[in-house]
């Protein structure tokens, strides 16, 4: 079993018993701001339930793992990534309102990269980032992605057309911490 550790945290793969938190991150309107309107419960649970089965470097569903406090167990937010080819990956993370702005997202991100460059065999990572989220691309600036571009009116949300900011990162450009 995937298992990163960091000073503060602990990220180990989705399981059953992590429904109630998922679904709480995933129904909260200021968690999901930027990444999708509200869903039906049912379009949630095929969600979560894409993300249960065993991953390996390649597999075609996410690598979701729920970031823990290391002291207490409590769950933080799912940091991971999916493949998109099979040397290139997209990382995504969501974190709850009371774990945000303390450094768990920079933390959790740096191992998510450091297993997905040295374990995962991942050439390049992505990222897409709704236009004017600002906390989540303060993040991946921090550590080592760069813009490379901005799609214009590429996702529709809250009933309005956004631009969309993609993100790169190269493993030879990663520095880790």
């Amino acid at each position: 079993m995937i298992e990163l550790r960091t000073p503060r945290l602990i990220c180990t793969p989705l399981r059953e018993q992590d429904w109630p938190f998922f679904l709480a991150l995933q129904q909260d309107p200021e968690v999901m701001r930027y990444v999708a309107d509200e869903r039906p419960v049912a379009a949630l649970r095929d969600a979560f339930e894409s993300r249960l089965p065993e991953w390996s470097p390649g597999c075609a569903h996410w690598l979701c793992l729920v970031v823990r406090d290391q002291a207490t167990g409590t769950p933080l937010g799912l940091s991971g990534y999916i493949h998109r080819e099979d040397d290139c990956a997209e990382v995504g993370f969501l974190f709850a309102p009371h774990a945000q702005g303390k450094g768990y997202g920079l933390e959790s991100l740096r191992a998510v990269c450091e297993f997905a460059f040295t374990q995962g065999k991942i050439r390049r990572l992505t990222a897409t980032v709704t236009a004017g989220n600002g906390a989540s691309r303060r993040l991946l600036e921090k550590v080592g992605f760069r813009i490379e571009g901005e799609l214009r009116e590429s996702y529709y949300l809250a009933d309005v057309w956004c631009n969309d900011w993609l993100f790169g990162l190269l493993k030879r450009e990663y520095i880790g911490d």
